[in-house]
């Protein structure tokens, strides 16, 4: 399988290898670095591993067929487990579509659940955590306020054995960063006091 990879840089490379697997990282380590495949997100992935991304849905008809493309275009493999909590707008009927789909593709797995009753976002994510089976877990919000492209990103710490959980922010930009619990406790504290 041919991947045209886009980088940074005005020529993309033609890596010929599943991306994310041990060939398709040499490839690269050995035209960009070390140090630059790290910066970029670069990677290999064990050829076992199994992502679960857990996407609670209420009432989102519009936005679940792209969410769906988008998260299925992250070359990983990977279950994707979406939970109707009890939808009022269509976003259900869509669901039972997907549910018996063929979809014929190897990487992604799709199950759909659904809530008799609305529970709330918590419930639903509960739910589908109950149901996973992957090697890490990401929970992905159907109204693609995050970018399914960055799931590769959140999952290199993990894969590279340096964290065992990592949490996204748009707020923090794209470097990494680590909590520095002192401070943390101290500004919770501190609004706790004022609330």
């Amino acid at each position: 399988m041919s991947c045209l990879v886009d980088l940074p840089f005005e020529v993309p490379l033609e890596i010929t290898s599943e991306p994310y697997s041990k060939e398709w990282y040499a490839s690269l380590r050995a035209i960009l670095g070390s140090g630059a495949c790290q910066q970029l997100g670069i990677y290999a992935i064990p050829e076992d591993f199994l992502l679960s991304v857990v996407i609670p849905v209420y009432n989102e008809r519009n936005t679940l067929p792209k969410l769906l493309d988008r998260v299925r275009e992250v070359p990983i493999r990977k279950e994707i487990v979406l939970i109707d909590d009890c939808s009022q707008d269509g976003t259900t009927e869509l669901l039972k579509e997907y549910e018996t789909r063929e979809w014929g593709d190897p990487m992604n797995e799709i199950r759909v659940l659904f809530h008799e009753k609305n529970q709330g976002k918590g419930a639903a994510v509960r739910t589908g955590f109950a149901q996973t089976k992957g090697d890490a877990v990401i929970i992905q919000d159907a109204d693609l306020e995050y970018d399914p492209a960055e799931i590769p990103r959140l999952l290199q710490p993990i894969v590279e054995g340096r964290a065992d959980v990592v949490y996204g922010s748009r707020f923090l930009g794209d470097q990494p960063h680590r909590v520095l619990y002192f401070w943390h406790y101290l500004g919770n504290k501190f609004l706790t006091l004022l609330s």
